[in-house]
């Protein structure tokens, strides 16, 4: 599809990056950047990451959530990011989306946890319509009882977040980094990574869901292209990224 040109009557402008392997490291810290120094909308597609990686939330605590052995004989980078959430093990088939949103782009949104999920539980129902049976639970993206997306948030005085973790596809051997959380999803009902999660290759193709979810953002706002190079790098006067990569010696002390 064509992304109509800015200015459409009545809905605030959203500028789209539409981007393909980015380290999720780098991601990260570009949308932490956009989110905190930008008073614009964006939305950040990223399709697949250029190699694999295990992302936790900002309060993640590698001892309780990863299998620290397993991740250093692997050299498995870990990346501590700066919105909350749970763990997820990201490469070439995960696919990113991310909204970063003034506090007032969408009336209906207020700055709260349980407000964006629930408007976003709305939005990716346009993406997903008559695709599987689609459901927010939990806060978590699924397809009947089985997950394929994963989500995390951060508000600002005036803005917030919400990105996802889209698992396209996925290397059943990767699961074995991550350890079941004592804090799981009710419904996850004490099941195995491999039986609670799902591909979502097996319900449409990775061209389709970017498309639709181009077209559902479409929906709601007046879209403008961006590319990547326009962006403005943090000034001199230094920005300063929450989200880290963890030290070699920050896991060993974890064991």
């Amino acid at each position: 599809m064509t992304v109509c040109q800015a200015g459409k009557v009545g809905l605030p402008l959203m500028n789209l990056v539409r981007i393909k392997g980015m380290p999720i490291l780098k991601q990260l810290h570009l949308e932490e950047q956009l989110l905190r120094t930008s008073s614009d909308n964006w939305c950040i597609i990223n399709d697949g990451t250029n190699a694999p990686a295990i992302v936790m939330g900002i309060s993640g605590k590698p001892s309780e959530l990863l299998e620290i052995r397993h991740v250093l004989r692997d050299q498995v980078p870990v990346i501590r990011r700066f919105t909350g959430g749970g763990t997820v093990i990201v490469d070439n088939g995960t696919i990113f989306v991310t909204l970063i949103c003034n506090k007032d782009a969408v009336p209906a949104v207020q700055p709260y946890p349980r407000s964006i999920m629930s408007w976003s539980n709305l939005f990716y129902g346009q993406v997903f319509q008559g695709i599987g049976d689609f459901q927010l639970r939990e806060n978590d993206y699924v397809f009947g009882d089985r997950k394929f997306g994963g989500n995390a948030q951060s508000i600002t005085k005036s803005r917030w977040i919400h990105h996802t973790s889209f698992l396209w596809d996925y290397e059943v051997g990767n699961m074995a980094f991550l350890k079941q959380p004592a804090r799981a999803p009710k419904y996850r009902l004490a099941r195995d990574h491999d039986e609670f999660i799902c591909r979502m290759k097996d319900y449409m193709s990775r061209s389709d869901f970017i498309e639709k979810t181009v077209e559902a953002v479409e929906a709601h706002f007046s879209l403008k292209q961006v590319s990547l190079e326009t962006i403005a790098a943090p000034d001199a006067s230094g920005f300063v990224h929450s989200t880290q990569l963890l030290t070699k010696h920050e896991l060993e002390e974890a064991l």
